[in-house]
């Protein structure tokens, strides 16, 4: 009999992070179906199968498989979390709230710091698996880097927290640069972003400046030379690519990123990004190892050897998890079930 796959989203990305997952379902031949307790069942397609909670418990699938950092407890199967992206230096990328039996880690930097806590905490495994969300980027990337475009073309991409953005900042700067024509722009905010700023970008669009409405920001970055942001933890995905990222007070800087501090510094940090430097280059190279070292594509059939992995040897941890009444009350109520967690025979 095939085995069953439940993608459990709460937010709309979870449709990038968990469909080439889906697609790795289902050329072994068994079947994955979905579901949302927040946006994103509506951009489900035709052939995606959305199951109720009702329908979930009697569908009964072997693994849950989620990027969000929680999930409903009363699902049956075991509790996969694939991450929904990479550590960017802010202070809670790891989150161990004790819904999960299985955590599938990125790369050495991540498995390190999860493998440390599993050890201490002994109610969840770690598998290092790679990046499932960027396997059809992978397979698509290459080995080489393009030449810079004439003119060239550099994505601005923000998050969305006034603390860590640097979009109304670098607001008059972006406007500026992007009216001379010397460079094009892309621009794609997280989409959380305060309305109010997304409108104030909008406005900007011109022959040289477009807003993308992307909800996979890694359908752009073949079509740019470089990135700008500040503490996104797409800019690690775009570092996979091997070109240059300018950031603003980035929280977590390094050899790999030009980070600036204040705006006037922005053009000149552009100017040196689309020279690539050498060393430059070399540091980015080595992040992107470090991070994410995959280059097959072949991350989503890592998670599921990894489950398989996990069964075959008991599907259990040497502890429980932990109680979590009270997330698991919330839980509960923001999807509206009341029932047993159990299922019985």
């Amino acid at each position: 009999m095939p085995k069953h796959y439940l993608l459990y989203g709460s937010e709309r990305y979870a449709l990038a992070i968990l469909r080439p997952i889906q697609a790795a379902i289902r050329a072994r031949g068994d079947e994955a179906a979905w579901f949302f307790d927040g946006p994103g069942a509506e951009d489900l397609h035709p052939d995606e199968r959305l199951l109720t909670v009702q329908e979930v418990r009697a569908w009964k699938p072997l693994a849950v498989i989620t990027s969000s950092n929680a999930v409903p407890h009363f699902f049956p199967g075991v509790k996969v979390e694939t991450f929904h992206g990479f550590d960017a230096g802010k202070p809670r990328h790891i989150y161990v709230r004790g819904f999960f039996d299985l955590y599938c880690t990125t790369g050495p930097r991540d498995t390190a710091q999860f493998q440390a806590i599993a050890d201490k905490l002994g109610h969840f495994s770690v598998i290092e698996t790679g990046f499932p969300k960027i396997d059809p980027f992978m397979r698509e990337l290459g080995g080489t880097i393009p030449p810079v475009r004439t003119p060239p073309v550099i994505l601005y991409h923000s998050t969305f927290s006034p603390s860590w953005s640097a979009a109304e900042t670098l607001y008059e700067e972006v406007k500026r640069l992007s009216r001379d024509g010397r460079w094009r722009w892309i621009v794609s905010f997280h989409p959380k972003m305060n309305p109010e700023t997304v409108a104030k970008f909008k406005a900007l669009q011109n022959a040289y400046l477009s807003f993308a409405e992307n909800d996979n920001i890694l359908e752009l970055f073949g079509q740019v030379d470089m990135m700008c942001s500040d503490t996104s933890s797409a800019l690690n995905e775009f570092l996979l690519t091997g070109k240059p990222v300018v950031t603003f007070n980035n929280r977590r800087p390094g050899p790999q990123l030009i980070d600036i501090h204040d705006a006037k510094d922005f053009e000149p940090a552009i100017e040196r990004a689309l020279s690539r430097p050498p060393e430059l280059m070399a540091a980015i190279r080595a992040y992107a190892d470090a991070i994410h070292p995959y280059r097959d594509g072949r991350s989503s059939e890592r998670v599921l050897d990894a489950i398989d992995t996990f069964v075959a040897r008991g599907g259990r941890n040497r502890r429980a998890k932990p109680w979590n009444l009270w997330r698991k009350l919330k839980i509960r109520r923001r999807i509206g079930y009341w029932g047993p967690s159990r299922i019985r025979s």
